[in-house]
């Protein structure tokens, strides 16, 4: 019997080609639904369903501290702190729960502990015992000297109230990468009411209408970029207090500002003090058991999702940041390595049923998909993006469409095309065809946020795209009185791959901080292998700002580039029509939003008279990347209409520049 058009799942009504594993999709979006209809208990309300952090860890009553914890496996467990000379005491051991024996609770007075004190868990289990972070604290911190970790009891009097609300808008987000402590120009870890005076101004002057802030959940390693996450509820303490970070996203939405946060749901620390890897003498608690448990790519510890328990950790986790921190949505870290067994590494996926071979993990795809649910029945306006390099069909559409919620993916194939072409080839020999394809090679039906490079370019080891155009010149050469022609080369280039790439973005762009202006060298964290240096953990904002340097030339361009994006709804205008694609000439030309973007990609040849196919009219130059203001050399005249006569638009367009022409 022909099964109606209408069971068919929209994804694979606007890709046939995925017709073979209609049933496999049917059966996840079912699996999904199912999963949270378990969850809830088949309560309609899913947020309220995620409240692990409102039981769980530390909370005040008018008479009591009331803590409480989910550890199966122990013996017993203990309160130790400040408060009493950091020693297993009676009167601080927890007892089993009457109605869960999975959990425990512990009631203090409240004149025995203070805020601001210092506490951890002891623990004992049949093979052993030992000290423990809460896995729901919301404050830890760490010893100068020691360099060891607390939690720490935060209730204070006056707790930070919002004045600001979040943002109700569904404009194409410009997101500016930002990273708290290596914000600043000392080299010293930057703090959030630093971040918050300095760079909310900066960002806005830029052009930028999203932040994506990394490494907000603690990490006991600094350098490792906050992806080893140990302390899920606890934004880090290194860069300042729970409530300055409140404020920050307070004033970031007093701007109009979108504020996401990177999210590390995908893999855990292995730290088994201040993580969750054996928080209860077990590896299996929050974890997969054996071989299946452990990262060996990353070093790291992979949740059991199937676990309901671990499902509200994690759900409540997204909860928790949305409602006590006001922020606006994710950027969900790893999601390719969430989604298959093997992680998906070393694996180049070149057809379809790589995404439905039995590599894939069911229960992490329900995760997902249950995750994109509640955000956004949290906050309909919310913001979750995916980091995901397979290209797994779906994953930027609704989940009742087939797909996995996400709002968008990131093209990470566009920074990955940039370094190689720059590592590998002249310019000379990039090839247009080739270009235009890779920017424009997405899935039509899913939002996407393309990039030229992101911090993975910038980290040690690596290179920025400025960095390698210019190398070794960036450090002689910069200065406005010098002449030099490969700074001539790198700042050209570096204004075209930014300008070719937002604008052939499908829904979004991102920058990383600092990369707007060409920021020089690495990041590098302080680590033993460099004298545990700040050097390269910071941003030389100087440079940006400095007239007798080249770097503003880069930095005056992106800001007019983002306020043509913007202005002009370039994003929100999902088509890119070619005009022209000519890898003789080295020529680009492509319409979007009303405007025209040409690319003269050429080393040495101008084009004095160069001839394009578009509709009769008078045009004029919105954005010539060869102006005096940013670093050109003027060749252009942007103060003349031009005009098309029998649609044939006539132009000069110099050796590597990028023109934008309005119809008016």
């Amino acid at each position: 019997m022909k099964k109606d058009s209408f069971e068919v799942p929209s994804l694979v009504q606007m890709d046939p080609y995925l017709a073979p594993y209609t049933d496999i999709i049917r059966n996840r979006i079912n699996a999904v639904n199912n999963r949270i209809s378990e969850f809830t208990g088949g309560k309609k309300d899913f947020k309220k369903s995620a409240h692990g952090h409102l039981y769980f860890g530390v909370h005040k009553t008018k008479t009591h501290w009331v803590f409480r914890e989910w550890a199966p496996n122990l013996i017993e467990l203990f309160l130790i702190g400040e408060f009493n000379g950091w020693q297993r005491e009676t009167k601080y051991a927890f007892k089993r729960m009457a109605d869960n024996r999975d959990n425990w609770e512990l009631k203090v007075p409240l004149k025995n502990i203070q805020h601001g004190q210092l506490y951890r868990l002891y623990i004992s289990w049949a093979a052993g015992e030992g000290n423990r972070i809460p896995a729901w604290a919301t404050r830890t911190v760490q010893d100068p000297d020691t360099k060891e970790f607390n939690a720490q009891i935060w209730f204070p009097d006056e707790p930070y109230e919002f004045k600001h609300s979040n943002p109700q808008v569904r404009t194409a987000p410009l997101v500016y990468e930002a990273h708290v402590g290596m914000a600043g120009e000392e080299p010293r870890v930057s703090t959030y009411e630093e971040f918050r005076i300095n760079m909310l101004p900066r960002i806005v002057e830029a052009g930028y209408n999203t932040i994506q802030l990394m490494a907000v959940q603690e990490h006991p390693y600094y350098g490792s970029f906050g992806y080893h996450v140990s302390s899920y509820f606890a934004p880090s303490s290194r860069f300042g207090t729970p409530d300055e970070l409140k404020r920050l996203v307070d004033e970031a939405h007093g701007l109009g500002l979108r504020i996401i946060m990177d999210i590390v749901h995908s893999h855990s620390v292995k730290n088994e003090i201040e993580g969750l890897s054996r928080y209860d003498g077990t590896y299996y608690q929050f974890f997969h058991e054996g071989h299946k448990g452990d990262h060996i790519y990353w070093d790291s510890r992979c949740f059991n999702y199937s676990k309901p328990e671990v499902q509200n950790f994690l759900l409540s986790n997204l909860r928790y940041w949305l409602e006590e921190f006001k922020f606006d949505g994710f950027r969900f870290d790893g999601v390719t390595s969430m989604l298959y067994l093997d992680h998906g590494m070393n694996r180049a996926f070149t057809n379809y049923s790589q995404y439905y071979d039995g590599n894939q993990d069911d229960d992490a795809m329900m995760y997902i998909g249950m995750a994109n649910k509640l955000v956004h029945e949290i906050n309909p306006f919310a913001i979750t993006i995916a980091e995901e390099m397979s290209g797994m069909p779906g994953l930027a559409l609704p989940v009742e469409q087939g797909g996995y919620g996400f709002d968008y993916r990131f093209a990470m194939g566009t920074p990955d095309y940039w370094i190689k072409i720059v590592k590998t080839l002249k310019d000379e020999e990039w090839n247009m065809d080739e270009m235009f394809h890779e920017l424009n090679n997405r899935r039509m039906e899913e939002k996407t946020i393309s990039y030229a490079e992101s911090h993975d370019q910038a980290i040690v080891g690596d290179k920025t795209i400025i960095f390698r155009l210019a190398d070794k010149a960036m450090y002689t050469d910069m200065h406005v009185a010098h002449g030099n022609l490969v700074i001539d080369r790198a700042i050209a280039l570096h204004k075209m791959v930014r300008l070719v790439t937002i604008s052939t973005a499908g829904n979004g762009y991102l920058n990383f901080m600092g990369n707007e202006f060409g920021h020089p060298e690495w990041v590098d964290f302080p680590r033993e292998g460099n004298g545990w240096s700040y050097h390269y953990a910071r941003r030389q904002w100087s440079l940006a700002f400095n007239k007798e340097l080249r770097y503003h030339y880069m930095y005056n361009f992106d800001k007019a580039m983002t306020k043509l994006i913007s202005s002009n709804k370039v994003l929100e205008d999902n088509i890119v029509y070619c005009v022209t694609v000519n890898n003789g000439d080295k020529i680009i030309a492509f319409k979007r939003a009303g405007l025209l973007f040409v690319f003269n990609f050429n080393a040495t040849q101008s084009f004095p008279d160069y001839g394009l196919n578009v509709e009769s009219g008078t045009y004029r130059i919105a954005l010539s990347s060869d102006s005096s203001e940013f670093g050109g050399h003027n060749r252009v005249d942007s103060g003349i209409d031009y005009f098309s006569s029998s649609n044939l638009l006539k132009m000069y367009i110099p050796s590597r520049t990028a023109l934008v022409f309005r119809k008016i």
